[in-house]
């Protein structure tokens, strides 16, 4: 993405490793982030806040995304044990875009080594923005498929459950297959799901297969059809 070259010169006044001299001392301190007074001192809350802070900046700059993640399953009506940071998810073409809105708001944002995300603070949690879920660029469809939600009571897009669940299981790999974090979503969220189009966009990927197998096992969702196992 083109828009990486320009992110590297606005983190030299905008990034989150950027310094300054802390009046009265010798030393350096890391920039604050300009949004992070009051921090509630419950972590779910504070990450919700910051959900809402970015959604609510995003939205009135009129740019296209959705939220993901964790807080996603909050909205969805999952439980609030809301993990480490805060998810979003925008087309790549727009993610030069999306950053500097966030920058021009006050937000530190910088790109990391790796290439399908950008990072920003809010409020003290770290938040991802994402343009390539499950090993594919986030598209226009799947955004449009996104739920229009109430995040403790901030209304936003939401990935639909369906494109949800996908992203967490098709993550799956031998380095990364914690089944016990995505059973509690699969259970809530499991009659709102297309099960079979999540099957379908998975293929013949053994770490999602066996997360389908344990489901089935568990009742969660029914086993497919004897002609279509292999």
């Amino acid at each position: 993405m083109t828009q990486h070259a320009d992110d590297h010169a606005h983190e030299q006044h905008a990034g989150v490793a950027e310094l300054r001299l802390a009046s009265g001392e010798h030393g350096l301190v890391p920039r604050r982030d300009p949004l992070a007074e009051d921090l509630p001192l419950d972590r779910n809350q504070a990450i919700l806040q910051a959900a809402k802070q970015v959604g609510a900046i995003l939205k009135r700059k009129g740019h296209r995304f959705a939220l993901a993640g964790s807080v996603a399953v909050y909205a969805h009506g999952g439980t609030q044990n809301l993990q480490h940071d805060v998810d979003f998810c925008f087309r790549p073409e727009d993610a030069g875009d999306v950053a500097e809105t966030l920058r021009d708001a006050g937000l530190p944002v910088h790109a990391p080594p790796e290439d399908w995300l950008l990072k920003a603070s809010c409020l003290g949690q770290q938040v991802d923005l994402i343009f390539e879920l499950a090993h594919q660029p986030v598209t226009s469809e799947m955004l449009e498929r996104a739920q229009e939600l109430s995040v403790d009571s901030v209304f936003m897009p939401v990935l639909s459950p369906t494109d949800l669940v996908h992203s967490l299981v098709a993550a799956f790999s031998e380095h990364h297959c914690d089944f016990g974090a995505v059973l509690p979503i699969a259970r809530t969220l499991r009659e709102r799901v297309d099960w079979d189009r999540v099957r379908r966009a998975c293929g013949d990927d053994p770490m999602p297969d066996a997360f389908f197998y344990f489901l089935e096992r568990l009742e969660v969702i029914p086993p497919r059809p004897k002609e279509e196992q292999r």
